[in-house]
């Protein structure tokens, strides 16, 4: 896409999806099997031709810039694509990135070395298919200084998300973020629903670093593009609303998922093994990509009748799993599972490189990479007991069995 450049948020510690980000950055988290969070963000960029992608680590980005390193080196410096990993350099001033419009007057100066007429504002921790040339051919026929994407959701799931109000020319009049109280305005293009922010900001340039210059001037600002620039910025510029057009299949509802809770990142990934996903792997007109890993086929081995078999239903099983003699149901297992004989695994998710013991039941759980359960473990039954175990359980029940501190994988007692 002419003369874009993306810059994908990638810096945030992810506190909501503790444990799962104790030792890493919440767009490194495991997703779908042999997914990372970050990558569905990077294949609409690729998808939607855009070449030149900035990304803004921050917080324990190791494993994060790795995996960039391994699985994204397929862009061509010759033709002028890159995908760039920056981590906090201090340059602007002495504190880390302060929120999301700070992390990028940070990096003003590597913006404007690019040159670019566009830069796209793109989070790296939600799940979703988009292509952002529409995006730009809508934002450059409305002739606007700022484009949001939004998304449209029911009135009263308002507070959980910043709400725009839109006048018939599709102009952003009004911003709210996570409104508590009122009545928010019915959406332009649905008037049952209102329309939502989803995070996605295209800006013309100038308006941009114009934007950052005055927000980091403003000390009471927290230097957020939801909570302070959009707002501020919807009186003196051109800002338009541009409503999400899902890639996923017509018949089901508009896809687009903040995996920020656990309960949220639990049901994405459960919603992938529904006999018709809303959300579609196999899409090979929108390939999603990621790190290639040098594994063997998923194995399944035995069948004595009565006894024990190898089976799998309703399940992503990746590459270098081994179902043995075990029984996995609505679940999801990363590269490099062992399910042990005569165990039981139903609606969980399992990360790269786990081991179930034989005899073991688990039930709505998410095994964290490399822990090994023990023989006749019982996880996912008895809440009190999880959390007596020093396993996390959340208010809906889903228990998260986390590595231990080395990050080496251990047996959990």
């Amino acid at each position: 896409m002419e003369n874009v450049l993306a810059i994908l948020l990638a810096g945030g510690a992810g506190e909501r999806l503790y444990p799962l980000t104790k030792h890493t950055a919440k767009p490194a988290v495991p997703f779908g099997g042999v997914y990372r969070i970050i990558d569905f963000t990077l294949s609409n960029c690729i998808n939607s031709n855009v070449r030149r992608i900035f990304i803004l680590t921050q917080y324990k980005a190791l494993e994060l810039t790795r995996h960039i390193r391994d699985g994204w080196t397929i862009l061509s410096p010759e033709l002028g694509e890159y995908i760039e990993v920056i981590p906090p350099m201090k340059r602007v001033h002495e504190d880390w990135y302060l929120g999301t419009a700070d992390a990028v007057f940070q990096n003003v100066e590597s913006i404007l070395a690019e040159d670019p007429e566009h830069v796209l504002i793109l989070s790296g921790d939600h799940i979703y298919k988009m292509n952002y040339h529409e995006m730009l051919e809508w934002h450059r026929h409305h002739e606007a200084d700022i484009t949001v994407a939004t998304v449209q959701v029911a009135p009263e799931e308002a507070s959980r998300f910043g709400i725009a109000e839109i006048d018939t020319s599709y102009r952003i009049v009004g911003f709210e973020e996570k409104p508590q109280h009122g009545h928010p305005k019915p959406s332009v293009f649905n008037p049952c629903m209102v329309s939502a922010s989803m995070g996605i900001y295209l800006f013309n340039t100038r308006v941009l670093v114009d934007a950052l210059k005055e927000d980091a001037a403003c000390p009471h600002s927290s230097h957020d593009f939801g909570r302070d620039v959009i707002p501020k910025w919807i009186c003196k510029a051109r800002v338009i609303a541009f409503d999400f057009r899902d890639l996923n299949p017509p018949h089901t509802a508009r896809y687009w998922r903040d995996v920020g809770t656990i309960e949220a990142y639990y049901e994405a990934n459960m919603d992938l093994v529904a006999v018709t996903p809303e959300f579609n792997l196999y899409d090979r007109k929108w390939p999603l990509r990621t790190k290639p890993l040098q594994l063997p086929p998923a194995k399944f081995v035995f069948a004595e009748e009565g006894r024990r078999m190898g089976v799998a239903i309703d399940s992503i099983v990746s590459g270098g799993c081994i179902i043995s003699g075990g029984r996995v149901i609505r679940s999801v297992l990363s590269p490099g599972v062992r399910v042990n004989s005569y165990c039981e695994v139903e609606s969980s998710i399992l990360m790269h490189n786990v081991e179930i013991g034989r005899y073991s039941r688990i039930r709505r759980a998410i095994i964290d990479a490399g822990v090994r359960i023990p023989e006749s473990s019982l996880i996912g039954f008895d809440l009190e007991q999880d959390r007596a175990r020093g396993y996390f359980v959340t208010d809906s029940g889903i228990v998260v069995v986390p590595k231990e501190d080395s990050g080496y994988g251990t047996i959990t007692n």
